[in-house]
């Protein structure tokens, strides 16, 4: 039988084979690094106050040659005869002479409330502010405003004063936390309204202080990113669709039926293509706006395929071989990740689901608060699926270990084969820690990081390099998985040969105690399916 492609290959074709994935790994962090600009632009909007006499629902423009009449403060004599229900605070996103285009993928909007401090009017603790939130969009400057979302939503106000509350520093500004307030999932238009009130009564919007300016930031992708970005996934999208059906066809042509450990690295291969699928060129001239969720999804498959191929991995190099092959031996394991995607998957339907028809929604400010609840059972399937992991590469190495006591008793072909395939094992274990850790790495650099480095006359763009470098990284990984671990071809043998050797093995079982006839798609996979006899 033919083993997989990591026993037959040489150490120098590996070593070739690994500066080849190292030269991908540098030139997908190059890519963000040199080529894309940040991946995305913040614009701070100062909300023009729009005067509403006669509170109707006509769209207020903040400029141009239809725009409101206005107050620019509420300090002048004309604001303090008006009444608060009379403001409305217009915003046109983006800024005049520009326009959205739908290379920006996405746009989030922040709220920042300029707020004075008055001893007769302070912030109330635990306040709730109310707006009523109105947007429109058209895509030339000639034409009218279509509504295209209004709802009245809720959030908290949390606001500090750095110095004592006294007459004497009456005037000065708190410190407000920003409200992410909006999420669109497409800018298939070019310019957009959005305008907003704060409705004054007996009950509502009561306590939250003197508000002076209303600062609305606009976030979205950069195109120049986007582009840089969908071309990586159109890149490696064939890439890895063509490995994986090359991989599943190396497996059917074997004489036996695929064991669990191979169905699993399929699995990894169409999950891994199923993400790189660039489907971000559709969406250039189709309003999507569940594209958010769609990538969601994909990473979602990612991951709980990932986890379930270590704890697999892992499983099928340890277990007796009575246990081996079967999926309901890692029943408790893959159980906590099918349980842990499906308490996210809920969470993210119940957030950017609701979203579609109502982007100004987030299940982080409802009355009902379900997202600590999915968050802390999200958290505890996590934990409790890392720790059986790691317990599980701890026994790993340790049998290994054990069986490697064994190998001076063997002949010394067979010895240096065993000690080559026991350190490509390793290699491959460690290659797993390696992406992890870099992984965590990179986005504490991205956290920690001002975005961009100067390197010489070069900039580089630290957030960017972060996401492409990523991005390769884990193609590289799943495509390595598929490589290597796809059967050789250049050991072939026919059945009567095959009794032969495996008659030979038994013979060397009583030597070697190593297990060889069972079947399997590593070496590694056999011998260590039964534990060391100590």
């Amino acid at each position: 039988m033919a083993g997989a492609i990591i026993e037959k290959m040489s150490t120098k074709k590996l070593v070739l084979f690994v500066f080849f994935i190292l030269l991908f790994q540098i030139f997908s962090i190059l890519v963000g690094a040199l080529i894309s600009p940040s991946p995305t632009t913040a614009i701070s909007y100062l909300a023009t106050k729009c005067i509403n006499f006669h509170r109707t629902r006509a769209w207020l423009m903040p400029w141009g040659s239809n725009r409101c009449q206005q107050v620019h403060s509420f300090d002048d004599p004309l604001a303090k005869t008006l009444d608060a229900n009379d403001i409305v605070f217009a915003v046109h996103v983006p800024l005049p002479n520009t326009e959205m285009s739908p290379w920006f993928q996405y746009m989030l909007a922040v709220l920042q409330f300029d707020i004075a401090f008055k001893m007769i009017n302070q912030i109330e603790d635990d306040v709730v502010i109310t707006i009523d939130a109105r947007l429109a969009y058209r895509d030339d400057m000639a034409s009218e405003w279509t509504t295209k979302f209004h709802s009245v939503e809720q959030r908290p106000l949390r606001c500090t004063f750095a110095v004592s509350k006294t007459y004497e520093n009456e005037g000065r500004f708190y410190h407000c936390d920003p409200i992410p307030f909006m999420e669109l999932g497409s800018v298939a238009h070019k310019y957009f309204l959005m305008n907003l009130r704060l409705p004054v009564n007996d009950t509502m919007n009561v306590g939250i202080g003197e508000i002076k300016d209303i600062h609305v930031v606009g976030i979205h992708q950069n195109g120049g990113f986007t582009k840089v970005w969908i071309s990586m996934k159109t890149v490696f999208s064939p890439w890895i669709s063509v490995a994986t059906v090359w991989y599943w066809y190396r497996i059917r042509l074997l004489a036996r039926p695929p064991v669990l450990l191979e169905k699993v690295i399929f699995a990894l291969g169409l999950s891994m293509a199923f993400l790189d699928m660039p489907v971000e060129w559709l969406s250039m001239g189709f309003e999507w706006t569940w594209m958010l969720l769609f990538e969601d999804a994909q990473q979602g498959a990612l991951y709980s395929v990932l986890f379930c191929f270590w704890i697999i991995f892992c499983g099928e190099h340890l277990m007796d071989q009575c246990q081996r092959n079967l999926l309901s031996a890692y029943w408790w394991q893959v159980g906590l990740v099918v349980f842990g995607s499906c308490v996210l998957l809920i969470f993210d339907l119940s957030e950017r689901g609701i979203r579609l028809s109502n982007p100004f929604y987030s299940v982080f400010f409802s009355y009902l608060k379900p997202h600590i609840t999915f968050i802390i059972v999200a958290g505890i399937s996590v934990c409790l699926y890392f720790f059986s992991l790691c317990r599980m590469v701890h026994c790993v190495f340790r049998t290994i270990s054990g069986k490697m006591q064994q190998l001076p008793t063997m002949p010394e072909t067979r010895r240096l084969r065993y000690k080559g395939i026991i350190f490509r094992f390793k290699f491959l274990m460690l290659a797993t820690l390696t992406c992890a850790a870099l992984t965590i790495i990179f986005f504490i650099l991205n956290q920690v990081s001002e975005g961009h480095w100067h390197w010489g006359d070069y900039t580089l763009q630290v957030h960017s390099a972060f996401l492409t470098g990523i991005y390769g990284m884990w193609n590289l990984y799943v495509f390595t998985i598929i490589f290597l671990y796809a059967p050789s071809h250049k050991i072939q043998f026919s059945e009567p040969m095959a009794r032969d050797i495996c008659f030979v093995n038994m013979l060397e079982v009583q030597e070697t105690q190593l297990t060889c006839g069972e079947q399997g798609p590593t070496e590694v996979y056999r011998i260590t399916g039964k534990v060391a006899e100590e």
